[in-house]
């Protein structure tokens, strides 16, 4: 697995998942619990990762929607 995006901003990371979705790219969230346990000061990234195979297709449909990758 890959990162492709990393966001405090959980509508960012829930606009990703629905647009890899719409692709059939399969995406799987790190540090959910992580960030939750912080609270809401949002210190803590959350992480979307893709499989290898699918990395280049998940950041070409992330730049074609204007997404920032967080890097």
């Amino acid at each position: 697995m890959k990162e492709l995006l990393r966001s405090n901003d959980p509508t960012v990371i829930a606009f990703a998942t629905a647009l890899l979705n719409g692709e059939g790219i399969d995406c799987f969230e790190w540090d959910v619990n992580t960030s939750i346990l912080e609270g809401s000061i949002g210190i803590l990234p959350r992480r979307l990762m893709v499989r290898s195979a699918d990395h280049a297709a998940a950041e070409r449909a992330m730049r074609d929607n204007d997404v920032d990758l967080g890097r």
